[in-house]
């Protein structure tokens, strides 16, 4: 009797090796689900912040053209600056023209070597048409 009380407390402290590989097999087969995923979002956050950005520089391009009479070409001279979340995956350039009439494109390219890499080129010109127009 007591050998068994021995072997039943005993059995009762830990998991099993099989417990414990079926644990890991639902973990690993949930991050391998959850992991593209996330990857996804991450994109799709990084994509809607630089378009938001790219809005903020079009807005500001309005207020420099009543100001100025002529598009900036940089965001310093717009003064503003871009936010980190943007600058880490994407470049930011301006393609500006006198005219007549003046007119501007403001263009964001993904970085390479980023989470970004593989997303699209966003633009945005001066009469607010946005390209591509899928990811808008």
């Amino acid at each position: 009797m007591q050998q068994r009380l021995r072997l039943t407390s005993a059995r009762l402290r830990g998991f099993t090796l099989i417990e414990l590989m079926v644990v890991l097999a639902i973990v690993g087969i949930l991050a391998a689900i959850a992991y593209p995923a996330y990857g996804k979002y991450r994109v799709n956050g990084n994509r809607a912040a630089a378009q938001a950005h790219l809005m903020e520089l079009a807005q500001a391009e309005t207020q420099y053209l009543a100001d100025n009479r002529a598009y900036a070409d940089t965001v310093a001279k717009l003064g503003t600056t871009t936010p980190q979340a943007v600058s880490d995956n994407y470049d930011v350039s301006f393609e500006v023209s006198d005219g007549p009439p003046p007119s501007f494109k403001i263009i964001a390219t993904p970085k390479v070597g980023t989470i970004q890499a593989s997303d699209v080129t966003l633009t945005i010109n001066d009469a607010g048409q946005k390209t591509p127009t899928d990811k808008w």
